[in-house]
């Protein structure tokens, strides 16, 4: 088919199914290139995504609808039972879309996703894949990822539906925040004894694979010369089932320091973060918030996916190694391992992490600064 032909029927579709199906994070580094469909398609939008992602899609302002479904082709808490992935498909069916795009990291392969589209009879199916995938894919686009280039997941996402002339001005992640879920998140932080009148800043520690761990000590050295040094409070964030960690570290911080794991609903996590001087993490769904947010963030960066970086906003990257014991068998991560990555990088130590956090907040004031100046008209 001609790139004519191509971009003509494209442009007729205008109910369009993304699958996005595995963390929050992934599905937030996907949403520019959501919102350039929708806005070159006018078109309704639905995301397929999973129990650890769809919550954050309700926030995401592009998409329309989301479907929860844990694909048991992406690593997930959820296993569905075998027979049912014939009725996400019927039901898949039962929507009508016109045309799917699947969303893949480039170590994953997208032929299951196909192979589920293809099953509920969308016309046009849009991936990259290394593999030649004949019928599966009516739209494919080779993968050349990482063996020839590597680019920022947002920009490889971006990419892709570009091939099909969908293309957006802002290419900026976006989230929605009601008013509720800040008074609501700053009513939660009153409560527990926050000081609303002073800063804070938020330390997310618990990770959900071990590879990405950075050591509690380490935490624990660092967030007491953060608060010694920046005269600021800290915020210890994580889920419900990650209390007991974030428990242990407020404790053996001290003062000003404060365990809020489980405390906030989703939309009340993103507002916290939104008025949050810095964030603090590992490299998981919460640096997306903050690159949301336009939060600045540190991040102590396991080299395992190094296009996952923040978007779009200050931020300073204090990567380290992944153990050999923990590392990928995935074939395509060992190559980024042994050729793209630098080797025997040790842990950022907690003077490394103060001078990151320092360093973005200066910029942070001189930045507001300047704002105001040019809001006062000098």
């Amino acid at each position: 088919m001609c790139d004519e032909q191509l971009t003509r029927d494209w442009k007729q579709c205008k109910n369009i199914l993304c699958i996005r199906a595995d963390n929050m994070g992934d599905l937030l580094m996907s949403s520019p290139a959501i919102r350039a469909l929708k806005e070159s398609f006018d078109c309704k939008v639905t995301v397929l995504t999973s129990s650890m992602a769809y919550r954050v899609a309700e926030l995401i302002p592009s998409i329309d609808e989301v479907i929860r479904y844990d694909l048991p082709w992406v690593k997930s808490g959820h296993l569905n039972e075998a027979d049912s992935i014939f009725d996400i498909s019927k039901m898949l069916k039962g929507h009508q879309f016109d045309a799917a795009v699947i969303f893949t990291v480039f170590s994953q392969n997208p032929l299951p996703s196909a192979m589920l589209a293809y099953m509920a009879g969308i016309p046009k199916r849009l991936a990259y894949c290394r593999e030649n995938p004949y019928n599966l894919l009516t739209d494919w686009r080779p993968e050349k990822e990482p063996y020839s280039f590597i680019r920022h997941q947002v920009e490889r996402d971006l990419d892709l539906v570009a091939t099909v002339n969908a293309f957006s001005k802002n290419d900026e992640i976006e989230i929605v925040i009601s008013a509720t879920a800040k008074t609501a998140g700053i009513s939660k932080l009153n409560a527990i004894g926050v000081d609303l009148s002073s800063r804070w800043l938020i330390l997310h520690a618990p990770v959900s694979e071990r590879k990405r761990e950075y050591p509690t000590d380490l935490w624990i050295t660092t967030a007491k010369k953060i608060i010694e040094e920046l005269n600021t409070q800290v915020l210890l964030t994580g889920t419900k089932n990650e209390k007991a960690l974030t428990d242990m570290l407020a404790a053996a911080i001290g003062p000003k320091a404060y365990s809020v794991a489980g405390l906030f609903e989703l939309d009340e996590f993103v507002a916290i973060i939104e008025q949050s001087s810095v964030v603090i993490s590992v490299n998981t769904g919460t640096v997306h918030l903050a690159a949301a947010t336009k939060t600045p963030v540190v991040v102590l960066y396991a080299l395992t996916n190094p296009q996952h970086t923040p978007w779009k906003v200050p931020h300073s990257v204090l990567t380290f190694e992944v153990p050999a014991a923990l590392r990928s068998k995935n074939e395509v991560i060992q190559f980024l391992h042994h050729n793209v990555m630098k080797q025997h990088q040790p842990l950022p130590g907690p003077d490394d992490v103060l001078r990151a956090v320092r360093k973005l907040m200066i910029k942070n004031v001189q930045a507001t600064n300047s704002s105001e100046f040019l809001l006062a008209g000098c």
